[in-house]
Protein backbone atom coordinates (compact mmCIF):
# COMPACT_ATOMS: atom_id res chain seq x y z
CA UNK A 1 0.00 0.00 0.00
CA UNK A 2 1.84 2.96 -1.30
CA UNK A 3 0.65 6.56 0.20
CA UNK A 4 0.74 9.83 -1.44
CA UNK A 5 3.35 12.61 -0.55
CA UNK A 6 0.59 14.74 0.76
CA UNK A 7 -0.79 11.50 2.66
CA UNK A 8 3.13 10.54 3.94
CA UNK A 9 3.40 14.70 4.78
CA UNK A 10 0.38 14.06 7.72
CA UNK A 11 2.13 11.50 9.30
CA UNK A 12 4.85 11.64 11.95
CA UNK A 13 6.56 8.04 12.05
CA UNK A 14 9.04 7.34 14.71
CA UNK A 15 11.27 4.76 16.21
CA UNK A 16 10.97 3.17 19.67
CA UNK A 17 12.08 4.15 22.91
CA UNK A 18 14.92 2.16 24.55
CA UNK A 19 14.13 2.30 28.42
CA UNK A 20 11.30 -1.38 28.51
CA UNK A 21 7.76 -1.04 30.23
CA UNK A 22 4.98 -2.88 29.91
CA UNK A 23 1.61 -3.40 30.98
CA UNK A 24 0.95 -4.01 34.87
CA UNK A 25 -2.93 -4.14 35.22
CA UNK A 26 -5.59 -3.14 33.45
CA UNK A 27 -9.38 -1.98 34.94
CA UNK A 28 -13.12 -1.71 32.81
CA UNK A 29 -15.77 0.33 34.39
CA UNK A 30 -19.29 0.13 32.36
CA UNK A 31 -22.32 2.31 34.06
CA UNK A 32 -25.52 -0.01 34.86
CA UNK A 33 -28.10 1.24 32.49
CA UNK A 34 -27.76 -0.47 29.53
CA UNK A 35 -29.71 0.76 26.27
CA UNK A 36 -30.41 -1.81 23.57
CA UNK A 37 -31.56 -1.74 19.83
CA UNK A 38 -34.42 -2.39 20.58
CA UNK A 39 -35.22 0.30 23.04
CA UNK A 40 -33.56 2.85 20.35
CA UNK A 41 -36.29 2.25 17.92
CA UNK A 42 -38.87 3.39 20.14
CA UNK A 43 -37.82 6.98 19.88
CA UNK A 44 -35.28 7.41 16.85
CA UNK A 45 -35.86 6.68 12.84
CA UNK A 46 -34.17 3.34 12.73
CA UNK A 47 -34.95 -0.36 13.14
CA UNK A 48 -32.55 -2.87 15.16
CA UNK A 49 -31.30 -4.86 11.58
CA UNK A 50 -30.08 -1.38 10.70
CA UNK A 51 -28.30 -0.33 14.00
CA UNK A 52 -26.62 -4.46 13.91
CA UNK A 53 -25.64 -4.31 10.16
CA UNK A 54 -24.50 -0.86 10.27
CA UNK A 55 -22.84 -0.76 12.82
CA UNK A 56 -22.08 -4.09 14.79
CA UNK A 57 -23.72 -2.71 17.72
CA UNK A 58 -26.49 -4.53 20.21
CA UNK A 59 -26.19 -2.61 23.52
CA UNK A 60 -24.44 0.73 24.90
CA UNK A 61 -24.34 1.67 28.56
CA UNK A 62 -25.47 5.35 29.59
CA UNK A 63 -23.81 7.30 32.72
CA UNK A 64 -26.59 8.23 34.92
CA UNK A 65 -27.11 11.64 34.91
CA UNK A 66 -25.50 12.59 38.90
CA UNK A 67 -22.91 11.45 37.65
CA UNK A 68 -19.71 12.99 35.41
CA UNK A 69 -16.18 11.14 33.36
CA UNK A 70 -14.29 11.44 36.30
CA UNK A 71 -16.05 9.23 38.11
CA UNK A 72 -16.14 6.51 35.47
CA UNK A 73 -12.20 6.96 35.67
CA UNK A 74 -11.73 6.40 39.69
CA UNK A 75 -14.19 3.00 38.85
CA UNK A 76 -12.07 2.15 36.13
CA UNK A 77 -7.96 2.78 37.94
CA UNK A 78 -8.71 0.82 41.28
CA UNK A 79 -8.91 -2.07 39.68
CA UNK A 80 -6.06 -1.54 37.19
CA UNK A 81 -3.93 -0.51 40.28
CA UNK A 82 -5.40 -3.75 42.23
CA UNK A 83 -4.24 -5.52 39.42
CA UNK A 84 -0.62 -3.98 39.28
CA UNK A 85 -0.65 -4.28 42.68
CA UNK A 86 -0.02 -0.15 43.07
CA UNK A 87 -1.13 2.33 45.99
CA UNK A 88 -2.51 4.77 44.38
CA UNK A 89 0.32 6.91 45.93
CA UNK A 90 2.85 5.26 44.52
CA UNK A 91 2.14 6.87 41.01
CA UNK A 92 4.38 9.17 38.88
CA UNK A 93 1.58 9.97 36.36
CA UNK A 94 -1.78 9.77 36.06
CA UNK A 95 -2.84 10.39 31.73
CA UNK A 96 -6.45 10.78 31.48
CA UNK A 97 -7.80 10.99 27.50
CA UNK A 98 -11.18 12.33 27.31
CA UNK A 99 -13.24 14.77 24.69
CA UNK A 100 -16.05 14.63 27.41
CA UNK A 101 -14.15 16.32 30.45
CA UNK A 102 -16.17 16.56 33.86
CA UNK A 103 -16.32 20.84 32.92
CA UNK A 104 -13.88 23.42 31.29
CA UNK A 105 -11.61 23.87 34.69
CA UNK A 106 -10.25 22.32 36.73
CA UNK A 107 -8.85 19.23 34.57
CA UNK A 108 -10.52 16.16 34.61
CA UNK A 109 -6.73 14.39 35.75
CA UNK A 110 -6.58 16.87 38.40
CA UNK A 111 -10.49 15.48 39.57
CA UNK A 112 -9.56 12.05 39.19
CA UNK A 113 -5.86 11.94 41.03
CA UNK A 114 -7.37 13.85 43.96
CA UNK A 115 -9.74 11.08 44.49
CA UNK A 116 -7.25 8.84 44.22
CA UNK A 117 -5.22 9.58 46.34
CA UNK A 118 -2.06 9.73 44.07
CA UNK A 119 -0.60 12.81 45.61
CA UNK A 120 2.52 12.76 44.28
CA UNK A 121 1.81 12.36 40.28
CA UNK A 122 1.76 14.54 37.53
CA UNK A 123 -1.72 14.68 36.47
CA UNK A 124 -2.32 15.22 32.45
CA UNK A 125 -4.91 15.49 30.21
CA UNK A 126 -5.03 14.67 26.62
CA UNK A 127 -8.48 16.08 25.07
CA UNK A 128 -9.18 17.14 21.78
CA UNK A 129 -8.07 14.33 19.52
CA UNK A 130 -11.26 12.51 20.36
CA UNK A 131 -10.96 8.54 19.48
CA UNK A 132 -7.44 8.92 19.45
CA UNK A 133 -6.79 10.32 22.38
CA UNK A 134 -5.58 6.98 24.12
CA UNK A 135 -3.13 6.64 21.68
CA UNK A 136 -1.81 9.64 21.90
CA UNK A 137 -2.05 9.22 26.07
CA UNK A 138 -0.13 5.84 26.02
CA UNK A 139 2.48 7.57 23.73
CA UNK A 140 2.85 10.28 26.09
CA UNK A 141 3.42 7.23 28.85
CA UNK A 142 5.90 5.75 27.39
CA UNK A 143 7.94 8.78 27.10
CA UNK A 144 7.60 9.74 30.33
CA UNK A 145 8.90 6.18 31.48
CA UNK A 146 12.01 7.28 29.57
CA UNK A 147 12.92 9.39 33.05
CA UNK A 148 14.36 7.13 35.67
CA UNK A 149 12.05 9.07 38.13
CA UNK A 150 9.10 7.52 36.78
CA UNK A 151 7.95 4.07 36.86
CA UNK A 152 4.73 3.79 37.13
CA UNK A 153 1.81 5.54 34.66
CA UNK A 154 -1.87 5.12 35.22
CA UNK A 155 -3.56 5.57 31.57
CA UNK A 156 -7.10 6.20 31.70
CA UNK A 157 -9.67 6.04 28.44
CA UNK A 158 -13.32 7.62 29.21
CA UNK A 159 -15.89 9.14 27.53
CA UNK A 160 -19.57 9.85 28.13
CA UNK A 161 -20.78 10.63 24.49
CA UNK A 162 -24.66 10.79 25.74
CA UNK A 163 -24.05 14.11 26.93
CA UNK A 164 -22.70 15.22 23.94
CA UNK A 165 -25.11 13.87 21.32
CA UNK A 166 -28.46 14.99 20.51
CA UNK A 167 -31.41 13.20 21.88
CA UNK A 168 -32.62 12.75 18.08
CA UNK A 169 -29.45 11.92 16.44
CA UNK A 170 -30.34 8.78 14.63
CA UNK A 171 -26.78 8.27 14.08
CA UNK A 172 -25.19 9.72 17.27
CA UNK A 173 -27.68 7.86 19.46
CA UNK A 174 -27.03 4.55 18.09
CA UNK A 175 -23.25 4.43 17.92
CA UNK A 176 -22.21 6.11 21.05
CA UNK A 177 -22.21 4.29 24.64
CA UNK A 178 -20.21 5.43 28.15
CA UNK A 179 -17.37 3.82 28.95
CA UNK A 180 -14.26 4.06 31.31
CA UNK A 181 -11.18 1.75 30.99
CA UNK A 182 -7.62 1.98 32.37
CA UNK A 183 -4.30 0.39 32.17
CA UNK A 184 -1.03 0.83 34.51
CA UNK A 185 2.16 0.75 32.67
CA UNK A 186 4.98 0.44 35.00
CA UNK A 187 9.25 0.02 33.83
CA UNK A 188 10.53 -3.27 32.76
CA UNK A 189 13.81 -4.65 32.53
CA UNK A 190 13.41 -6.93 29.51
CA UNK A 191 15.51 -6.06 27.27
CA UNK A 192 14.01 -5.07 23.44
CA UNK A 193 9.93 -4.42 25.45
CA UNK A 194 8.10 -1.67 25.54
CA UNK A 195 7.79 0.82 22.65
CA UNK A 196 8.90 -0.26 19.46
CA UNK A 197 7.83 1.79 17.24
CA UNK A 198 4.36 4.49 16.09
CA UNK A 199 3.12 6.15 13.64
CA UNK A 200 0.94 9.06 14.13
CA UNK A 201 -0.79 11.55 11.75
CA UNK A 202 -3.38 14.26 11.52
CA UNK A 203 -5.32 16.91 8.67
CA UNK A 204 -7.46 19.22 9.54
CA UNK A 205 -11.29 18.32 8.85
CA UNK A 206 -15.02 19.29 10.20
CA UNK A 207 -16.69 15.98 9.20
CA UNK A 208 -16.88 15.60 12.93
CA UNK A 209 -17.15 17.82 15.33
CA UNK A 210 -18.97 20.15 18.18
CA UNK A 211 -19.00 23.37 16.79
CA UNK A 212 -20.04 25.29 20.17
CA UNK A 213 -19.18 26.04 23.34
CA UNK A 214 -15.59 27.58 22.63
CA UNK A 215 -13.75 30.81 22.07
CA UNK A 216 -14.84 31.10 18.37
CA UNK A 217 -18.59 30.13 19.15
CA UNK A 218 -19.07 30.43 22.93
CA UNK A 219 -22.33 29.30 24.81
CA UNK A 220 -25.15 31.26 24.50
CA UNK A 221 -28.75 31.11 24.52
CA UNK A 222 -29.01 30.43 20.36
CA UNK A 223 -25.82 28.33 20.12
CA UNK A 224 -28.31 25.91 22.65
CA UNK A 225 -31.12 26.44 21.03
CA UNK A 226 -29.36 25.67 17.79
CA UNK A 227 -27.48 22.41 18.98
CA UNK A 228 -24.49 23.08 18.33
CA UNK A 229 -23.06 21.84 21.72
CA UNK A 230 -24.02 18.17 20.11
CA UNK A 231 -21.63 16.10 18.05
CA UNK A 232 -22.35 16.19 14.27
CA UNK A 233 -20.84 13.04 11.99
CA UNK A 234 -20.11 12.99 8.10
CA UNK A 235 -20.78 9.04 8.46
CA UNK A 236 -18.90 8.42 4.83
CA UNK A 237 -15.88 10.93 5.36
CA UNK A 238 -15.66 8.71 8.37
CA UNK A 239 -15.57 5.47 6.72
CA UNK A 240 -13.32 6.71 3.71
CA UNK A 241 -10.27 8.02 6.08
CA UNK A 242 -10.61 5.57 8.52
CA UNK A 243 -10.26 2.63 5.75
CA UNK A 244 -7.50 4.17 4.23
CA UNK A 245 -5.70 5.98 7.19
CA UNK A 246 -5.97 3.05 9.60
CA UNK A 247 -3.88 0.14 7.64
CA UNK A 248 -1.76 2.76 6.49
CA UNK A 249 -0.93 3.66 10.03
CA UNK A 250 -0.69 0.09 11.15
CA UNK A 251 1.97 -0.65 7.79
CA UNK A 252 4.18 2.33 8.85
CA UNK A 253 4.18 1.77 12.32
CA UNK A 254 5.19 -2.40 11.98
CA UNK A 255 7.54 -1.75 9.46
CA UNK A 256 9.56 0.32 11.39
CA UNK A 257 9.54 -1.83 14.27
CA UNK A 258 11.11 -4.77 11.16
CA UNK A 259 7.61 -6.67 11.31
CA UNK A 260 4.57 -7.83 9.15
CA UNK A 261 0.98 -6.83 9.97
CA UNK A 262 0.86 -10.15 10.08
CA UNK A 263 3.49 -10.90 12.47
CA UNK A 264 1.91 -9.16 15.42
CA UNK A 265 0.35 -10.86 18.29
CA UNK A 266 -2.96 -8.33 19.01
CA UNK A 267 -4.87 -5.77 17.74
CA UNK A 268 -6.47 -3.31 20.53
CA UNK A 269 -8.44 -0.94 18.30
CA UNK A 270 -10.59 2.04 19.25
CA UNK A 271 -14.20 0.55 18.82
CA UNK A 272 -15.71 2.53 16.17
CA UNK A 273 -17.63 0.40 13.69
CA UNK A 274 -17.20 -3.59 13.10
CA UNK A 275 -17.54 -2.91 9.76
CA UNK A 276 -14.51 -0.58 10.03
CA UNK A 277 -12.57 -2.83 12.29
CA UNK A 278 -13.61 -5.55 9.64
CA UNK A 279 -12.22 -3.55 6.82
CA UNK A 280 -9.12 -2.86 8.17
CA UNK A 281 -8.02 -6.45 9.35
CA UNK A 282 -9.48 -8.00 5.66
CA UNK A 283 -7.11 -5.31 3.77
CA UNK A 284 -3.79 -6.21 6.16
CA UNK A 285 -5.13 -10.07 5.77
CA UNK A 286 -5.00 -9.56 9.71
CA UNK A 287 -7.18 -12.69 11.39
CA UNK A 288 -10.24 -11.48 13.31
CA UNK A 289 -9.43 -13.40 16.43
CA UNK A 290 -6.28 -11.39 17.13
CA UNK A 291 -8.43 -7.89 17.34
CA UNK A 292 -11.19 -8.40 20.40
CA UNK A 293 -14.26 -6.37 20.10
CA UNK A 294 -16.01 -4.69 22.81
CA UNK A 295 -18.43 -1.99 20.49
CA UNK A 296 -21.33 -5.15 19.88
CA UNK A 297 -22.05 -4.46 23.91
CA UNK A 298 -20.48 -1.12 24.62
CA UNK A 299 -20.85 1.00 21.51
CA UNK A 300 -17.90 3.47 20.63
CA UNK A 301 -16.67 4.52 23.78
CA UNK A 302 -14.35 7.42 22.53
CA UNK A 303 -11.19 7.31 24.38
CA UNK A 304 -11.71 4.24 26.25
CA UNK A 305 -12.62 2.30 23.10
CA UNK A 306 -9.11 0.87 23.07
CA UNK A 307 -8.34 0.51 26.47
CA UNK A 308 -11.86 -1.95 26.95
CA UNK A 309 -10.12 -4.42 23.77
CA UNK A 310 -7.07 -4.35 26.30
CA UNK A 311 -8.64 -5.38 29.12
CA UNK A 312 -10.67 -7.82 27.70
CA UNK A 313 -7.21 -9.67 26.81
CA UNK A 314 -5.19 -9.38 29.43
CA UNK A 315 -7.88 -9.57 31.88
CA UNK A 316 -8.08 -13.06 30.33
CA UNK A 317 -4.20 -13.51 31.01
CA UNK A 318 -3.81 -13.67 27.26
CA UNK A 319 -1.08 -10.63 26.87
CA UNK A 320 1.80 -13.11 27.84
CA UNK A 321 5.52 -12.13 27.77
CA UNK A 322 6.96 -11.01 24.84
CA UNK A 323 3.54 -10.88 23.09
CA UNK A 324 3.86 -7.84 20.33
CA UNK A 325 0.52 -6.08 20.18
CA UNK A 326 -0.56 -2.74 18.39
CA UNK A 327 -2.66 0.24 20.00
CA UNK A 328 -4.48 2.07 16.81
CA UNK A 329 -7.82 4.39 16.57
CA UNK A 330 -8.81 7.55 14.68
CA UNK A 331 -10.86 10.39 15.90
CA UNK A 332 -12.05 13.77 15.03
CA UNK A 333 -9.89 16.31 13.60
CA UNK A 334 -8.87 14.11 11.86
CA UNK A 335 -6.10 12.43 14.57
CA UNK A 336 -4.98 9.01 13.63
CA UNK A 337 -2.06 6.36 14.80
CA UNK A 338 -0.85 3.42 15.64
CA UNK A 339 1.57 2.40 18.71
CA UNK A 340 3.88 -0.87 18.11
CA UNK A 341 4.92 -3.06 21.46
CA UNK A 342 6.03 -5.63 23.04
CA UNK A 343 5.17 -7.13 26.49
CA UNK A 344 8.29 -7.51 29.04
Amino acid sequence: MTMTHEQAADTHTGAGLPVPFGVAGTGLHLPPRIVTNEELTRNLRTSEEWITTRTGIRERRRLAPELATSDMCVAAARPALEAARLHPADLDAVIVASYTADQPLPSTSVIVKHALGATRALAMDVAQAACASGVHAVLQAAHLLQNPSITSVLVIGADCASRVVRPTDRTGGVFFGDAAAAAVFTSATTPGTGLLSYDIGSQLSYAVQIPGGGSRLPTTTETLASGKQYVSMDGPAVWDTATTRLPQSITGATRRAGLLPTEIDHYFFHQANINILAETLRRLDIPADRAPVTLDRLGNTGAAGLFTALHTTVSAGALRPLDTYVLCGIGAGWHWGTLCLRQP
